[in-house]
């Protein structure tokens, strides 16, 4: 490597340690702000996430299950963000109607329909244990 090569490497846009971690920070808020302001449907499972935290709190027989039924929560939230960000790039690129930018669109949204599955899944099992276990 050339010096003037492993000096822009050392120059990264974002800082390097704690300033890094710092903008990162700051990025993922504005993005979880974009996110709130901009997608009906991200405002909807947050929504949905913060009813049901307290109830896997208080219901939950274990700390194991508490996770899994806030973890996939979470997963929910996650793979809303993403196709939020495929939705906007898709949206940036062109307005005109594609195939690929429709099969783009479409399939993360199926992700986001699997991940509330999921979470309908592990909640149901849940539900299931409370009521028939004694």
């Amino acid at each position: 490597m050339t010096s003037a090569s492993s000096q822009t490497e050392n120059q990264k846009p974002n800082g390097t340690g704690i300033t890094r971690v710092i903008k990162a920070a700051s990025c993922s808020f504005k993005g979880l702000k974009a996110a709130f302001v901009h997608e009906a449907a991200f405002r909807q499972e947050l929504l949905l996430v913060l009813c049901l935290m307290p109830i896997a709190f208080f219901t939950s027989e274990s700390l194991t299950r508490f996770m899994a039924l806030v973890s996939v929560l979470i997963l929910v939230l996650i793979v809303e963000l993403l196709n939020s960000a495929i939705e906007a790039t898709v949206d940036r690129i062109s307005l005109d109607h594609h195939i690929l930018a429709g099969r783009a669109k479409d399939m993360g949204s199926a992700a986001v329909a699997l991940s509330l599955l999921t979470a309908a899944i592990v909640w149901i099992g849940h539900i299931y244990l409370l009521i028939f276990t004694p």
